[in-house]
């Protein structure tokens, strides 16, 4: 069962820009704080930002100011608008459900992932 599906991933050069998009049950998103990861080979998978059930947001300080994180709870969706990419950001993209804010500048990943999608920041 599958129970988050990303999409929006590719091939983009530096500077451009990509919206990752993340398929979830309603009953997911309602009651759970989402958050994306991303990960490449040999490293290990790495936290991008989160949302809580509120407003509240969290970011990376690698991706501060270039993303943002949002949610549509009719549209059962979690987006990352990902600005002024760079090389650095290619990975492959994962979105998270079932986490939690340790603290408000800490963020705890659930167990559900979806499948991942690749982004490739290359000139």
């Amino acid at each position: 069962q599958v129970q988050l599906v990303e999409s929006g991933g590719g091939l983009v050069q530096p500077g451009g820009s990509l919206r990752l998009s993340c398929v979830a049950s309603e009953s997911i998103l309602s009651r759970s704080p989402m958050a994306w990861y991303r990960q490449v080979p040999g490293k290990e998978r790495e936290f991008v930002a989160a949302l809580g059930l509120g407003s509240h947001s969290l970011y990376a300080d690698s991706v501060k100011g270039r993303c943002t994180i949002s949610r549509d709870n009719t549209e059962a969706t979690v987006a990352l608008q990902m600005n002024s990419l760079k090389p650095e950001d290619t990975a492959v993209y994962y979105c998270n459900a079932g986490g939690y804010f340790r603290t408000l500048n800490t963020y705890n990943p659930g167990t559900t992932w979806g499948q991942g999608t690749q982004v490739t920041v290359s000139s």
